[in-house]
């Protein structure tokens, strides 16, 4: 049996209950690849599997200890091997993942395999660290920036990214940028220079002003995790706005899905959770590559992490200390 070094849990938790063990490597059998990982990145989603958050995805991660045991969704590295059938890709090509579109985990490994639709090529230039940032976070932020019927804000509307630092938020100031919007990113008093040097036009330090009941109104509003409620959110909307939301607490999903669009039925403000996101859907991939290659949307990475410290990443990105990615290497 030929082996590799994987991050793996058997429990809920928080990052200490992953451990580094030697597994199984896979083999790819029909219409997969076997990619060798060169670097991960860390994502909010990781963590949220750990815990799990919100505590209802219990019921279909496993009510008292995790069916998968695997752990990390985005990666990228070189193709080793590929089943029969696979014909996008060849040994030795560079591709990244989001391993969401294949429905598993298992991206903090020297090895993953997946379906050959779970990966794409890796951007013409780029580093396996800077694309390792892509596939979930960047696709995620440009899909926050637009309705599931493919409406969005026109140029020089004011668009709010609650959550601006992280791991999408920086992606989505950049992108709302690129479309001509006048952006204002939310976050901590030490992230507010890194904010404004992805372009934000304002800056909001959520330490000292709560942006809902500043006065100031919006267009559109991104919470990449929500922190207030549903009304609160909508006083800070101008006629016709729009507030999505990526996560949060149990109580803000449901509020989500369940308030925000019914109170929407009497107002010409929408309001709810971004349900349409679609794992590293093609096309946004390649608008994706197309703002990389333009030199309007650059990778951020705070910090690195060897595959052995990956419960000290996990632990950096849970505190909310990073300003951009964190990233393990392979």
């Amino acid at each position: 049996m030929t082996t590799m070094k994987a991050a793996w849990r058997d429990r809920y938790g928080p990052p200490e209950v992953v451990q580094i063990r030697d597994v199984e490597r896979p083999e790819p059998s029909e219409g997969q690849v076997l990619v060798r990982v060169r670097a991960a990145s860390v994502n909010r989603a990781d963590l949220d599997g750990l815990k799990p958050k919100p505590s209802f995805v219990r019921l279909f991660m496993g009510l008292r200890a995790p069916r998968s045991h695997e752990v990390g969704i985005d990666a990228a590295g070189v193709v080793e091997a590929v089943g029969s059938g696979v014909t996008r890709f060849k040994l030795g090509d560079e591709v990244m993942t989001d391993l969401f579109a294949a429905g598993r985990f298992g991206a903090f490994a020297e090895y993953v395999c997946a379906r050959e639709k779970a990966f794409e090529p890796i951007p013409a230039g780029m580093s396996f660290e800077e694309a390792a940032t892509l596939p979930h976070s960047a696709v995620l932020a440009l899909q926050g920036l637009r309705r599931r019927d493919g409406r969005t804000f026109k140029p020089g509307d004011s668009v709010l990214i609650d959550g601006a630092s992280g791991n999408v938020g920086p992606f989505a100031v950049q992108i709302a940028k690129s479309m001509g919007a006048e952006v204002t990113g939310v976050a901590s008093t030490d992230k507010l220079d890194f904010v404004r040097s992805l372009g934000a036009d304002h800056v909001v330090d959520y330490t000292k002003v709560d942006y809902t009941k500043a006065g100031q109104r919006y267009d559109w509003i991104v919470a990449v995790d929500s922190h207030y409620s549903i009304l609160a959110v909508r006083r800070a909307l101008k006629p016709k706005g729009i507030y999505l939301t990526m996560g949060g607490e149990t109580s803000s999903i449901f509020a989500s899905i369940l308030g925000g669009p019914l109170i929407s039925l009497f107002s010409d403000k929408w309001s709810g959770l971004m349900l349409w996101w679609k794992p590293l859907h093609r096309p946004d991939v390649e608008t994706l590559k197309e703002l990389i290659a333009s030199g309007k949307l650059k990778p951020v990475i705070d910090r690195r992490y060897p595959l052995d410290q990956v419960v000290e990443a996990l632990r950096y990105v849970e505190e909310g200390r990073p300003s951009g990615k964190v990233i393990v290497t392979l």
